[in-house]
């Protein structure tokens, strides 16, 4: 028990000290004999209502912000003033504190993070490094790949992760780092060696109610950082530099339109990829778009202030291709070309939409699928239908994760978006399915068709069940069906 004590910052405590803990968990539902139980207080519920539940289940110790009315014999209760930035220090402590026994870089932002992070982690990889990730699509240690469920996971995942790529030898972990995340303290208490910001627009408000608390969280992770990390970021962003401002950590920046530390110039892009000139070199990359020019700048940049080698990066970073559900490239036989994506804020679709309007030759029509996911940020709704008509020569508003509201009122909602004149080269089309479809019989040899939103997920989620669903399988069956 002491052992996991380690630097927790305790106001009180009741109860034996000199007892073994097998574990911990939040969820009483999941607590065992011998467990650390820890109270949290989240958005839907007060973990401290389900203490009784478990103590009865089998839990020894209890971390709270407030002791029980009635405290249970040879049960030791650890009070403190936040119980989800004491469990962060305690998890760490339970597990060997594995966040430093490897470098781990954390990557946060709107938008690129999952991109960066997978770079970052191939880059490494191929570098000849053991190496982690944890991100949107996946989390690996080394050659293990396990399904990821959250952006970033509660600290007790997390730390469990981290300690099984310490004991599998892992150089570095990446991984993304959530604005939920960092609210929520789930990084509390783990060591960085860096840290990476990407962009900052409009995302999350459902949870964060506000812009101005949306940017604290973010500024936060970097706020944090220790004396011997670095903080890399983004000075084309207009709060890139505030993400700077208070850090410990040696304070870098990359850019492709002032000066920065790290800079980049587009010199051509295609769908075939584009050509960089990069901190004096001229690469070949097989990803395209300005926004994967930031992208690869970023990891570029995090890789030599990792102290590597720059000719072996360049060379590996102009083989990869990034990560899954990222500008996914798909061409029918007709020459109709479909591209999958994640962009899922006004942001990321419009930077799509940019990319492909810089790589078309002219008279291709955009045809864009998009929709909003159920039970997150409304206010996005109509901006996002709005940047997606006034990108595109045509635009399908469809159900993309409806989760418990119905398809149709998150449809209207977008609709609100759509001004007048647009509303001509608009069709709302509540079963994504039928959008797809109808998206390629709208489509004319070399056209462009956009599914946006959904990217990587193998999934849509309705009414509480996850129904199997994957945008660019249900686009080739299209292309296929010719």
């Amino acid at each position: 028990m002491q052992d996991i004590l380690y630097r927790v910052p305790l106001r009180e405590l009741s109860g034996p000290v000199g007892g073994r803990v097998s574990g911990i968990a939040m969820d009483s539902r999941e607590v065992r004999e011998g467990m650390l139980f820890a109270a949290i207080r989240g958005t839907r519920s007060d973990g401290h209502q389900y203490i009784p539940q478990a103590v009865q289940a089998g839990a020894t110790a209890v971390l709270c912000e407030e002791f029980p009315a009635n405290l249970a014999e040879g049960v030791t209760y650890l009070r403190v003033e936040d119980s989800a930035s004491a469990l962060g220090i305690l998890a760490g402590n339970f597990y060997g504190n594995p966040s430093g026994q490897l470098k781990l870089v954390g990557i946060t932002g709107t938008n690129g993070k999952t991109t960066c992070a997978t770079l970052l982690h191939e880059l490494f990889t191929e570098l000849g490094y053991h190496c982690g990730l944890l991100s949107t699509v996946e989390n690996r240690i080394g050659g293990d790949i396990l399904p990821a469920t959250h952006t970033t996971p509660d600290t007790i995942h997390l730390n469990g992760l981290l300690a099984k790529m310490v004991e599998k030898g892992c150089d570095y972990a990446f991984m993304e780092v959530s604005s939920h995340a960092i609210a929520q303290r789930r990084i509390s208490g783990l060591v960085f060696s860096g840290g990476i910001f990407t962009n900052l627009s409009h995302d999350h408000l459902d949870y964060h109610k506000t812009f101005e608390e949306y940017l604290k969280a973010k500024k936060t992770f970097f706020d944090n950082l220790p004396s011997h990390a670095f903080a890399l970021s983004n000075a084309d962003d207009k709060r890139g530099m505030v993400m700077l401002q208070n850090t410990r950590a040696h304070k870098k920046t990359y850019s492709l339109q002032k000066m920065a530390d790290f800079r980049a110039r587009m010199v051509e892009d295609h769908f075939s990829g584009m050509l960089l000139h990069i901190d004096g070199e001229e690469v070949w990359f097989r990803l395209v778009g300005k926004f994967n020019a930031y992208n690869l700048l970023s990891v570029y940049a995090a890789a030599m202030l990792l102290e590597q080698d720059k000719r072996k990066v360049l060379t590996i970073l102009s083989r990869l291709r990034g990560a899954e559900g990222r500008f996914d490239y798909v061409a029918a036989s007709n020459g109709v070309i479909g591209i999958v994506d994640y962009a899922h804020t006004p942001d990321a679709v419009q930077n799509v939409l940019e990319a492909i309007h810089e790589l078309r030759s002219g008279k291709e029509q955009i045809i864009t699928v998009i929709g909003c996911g159920g039970d997150r940020d409304k206010a996005k709704r109509p901006l996002m239908a709005q940047v997606a008509c006034d990108w595109s020569e045509k635009v399908i508003l469809t159900a993309d994760n409806p989760r418990s509201e119905d398809p149709l009122e998150i449809i209207r909602d977008m609709e609100a978006g759509v001004s007048p004149v647009n509303k001509r080269k608009t069709l709302s089309i509540a079963d994504r399915r039928e959008a797809i479809k109808t998206a390629w019989h709208l489509a004319r040899p070399g056209d462009i068709i956009l599914l946006a939103g959904k990217g990587h997920e193998k999934y849509q989620e309705i009414k509480g069940e996850r129904f199997p669903f994957d945008d660019k399988e249900e686009l080739i069956r299209q292309f296929e069906s010719q």
